[in-house]
């Protein structure tokens, strides 16, 4: 298991809510130290942590566990499909013409 993406999940979801690690600790009654482990892929929270963990940041288990999911592609690209949304049609475009050279490539090999 790639422990190391689930803690860069979590690391980026709390820095979304502009939490501090101190403050993250805090609202999850864990210590800094060991919150920090689990954000390096140190540690593997117990479920009942990281249940904790998904309610104090508000998301859901696939989202944090998308990497590590055999259906974690399709929240994958529902990730990527909002990034883009918010983009300007000339950069979707952009963006869009390179993903399908990628995939015409890949399907040539």
């Amino acid at each position: 298991m790639n422990t190391a993406s689930i803690g860069k999940r979590i690391r980026k979801c709390r820095e979304a809510k502009g939490w501090r690690q101190e403050d993250f600790a805090e609202k999850t009654g864990l210590s800094v130290t060991y919150t920090g482990m689990i954000e390096r892929g140190e540690k593997v929270p117990k479920l009942e942590t990281f249940i904790t963990i998904a309610n104090v940041l508000e998301v859901s288990a696939d989202i944090l566990l998308a990497d590590v999911l055999s259906t974690g592609y399709s929240i994958k690209s529902s990730e990527m499909t909002e990034e883009i949304s918010s983009l300007t049609p000339s950069e979707r475009e952009r963006i869009y013409s390179v993903v399908n050279t990628m995939i015409r490539f890949e399907k040539n090999k």
